[in-house]
């Protein structure tokens, strides 16, 4: 699997469709470096937006056109993913509190039935909504499954990395302790002992 925005923070992607969703977060850009904001234009949107989308088709095995985005489609995609990440952080780390939904108004998404009998769920529309249709596909299964609590951000602030906690306990907060994890440690030792000098 190729998830460009994961890859570009080298992470590891959520399992099945999921990995979608951490794309999408990972789209943000890293602020001590000048990694671009993958939304930041039509351009990068677009492409973000196509390999995305294969790469979830791929992933979850369920049907997808491309997504054809224009100036609005890229600042709804942004709002959603700033909804989302108000929802996971507020939800691990008690940001924003009350902060709890992602508004998907306007998101089509269809259902056909399989050969086998089975519902099969699919992003309807075009633009954003199509994005978004996916995204809240993957919410659901990933809610149903009980995998949603897993996806995480860092808990740096100035880092903006979406990763899925595999911690058998479920207790990361870093998407890498090596680097965020290290850097914030070495910081709260730092005013430990200024404190206890003082």
């Amino acid at each position: 699997m190729a998830w460009s925005a994961c890859e570009r923070y080298a992470l590891q992607p959520a399992p099945g469709g999921l990995a979608l969703i951490q794309d999408l977060l990972n789209t943000r850009p890293r602020l001590s470096t000048k990694t671009p904001d993958l939304l930041g234009t039509v351009q990068l949107a677009q492409q973000w937006s196509d390999t995305a989308l294969r790469e979830w088709v791929e992933a979850s095995g369920r049907p997808s056109r491309k997504a054809k985005l224009g100036k609005a489609d890229v600042e709804a995609l942004r709002g959603i993913r700033s909804q989302l990440v108000s929802v996971l952080r507020g939800r691990d780390y008690g940001d924003e509190p009350g902060a709890g939904l992602v508004a998907l108004g306007g998101v089509e998404v269809g259902m056909t039935v399989t050969e086998t009998g089975m519902l099969l769920f699919e992003p309807s529309g075009s633009g954003w909504r199509r994005i978004a249709g996916a995204v809240a596909i993957e919410v659901h299964d990933a809610q149903v499954s009980n995998t949603f609590r897993r996806l995480k951000t860092c808990r740096d602030p100035r880092c903006p990395g979406g990763f899925y906690d595999r911690s058998p306990n479920n207790s990361g907060t870093w998407h890498d302790v090596r680097t965020c994890g290290n850097v914030a440690n070495l910081r709260a030792s730092r005013a430990r002992r200024r404190s206890e000098t003082a």
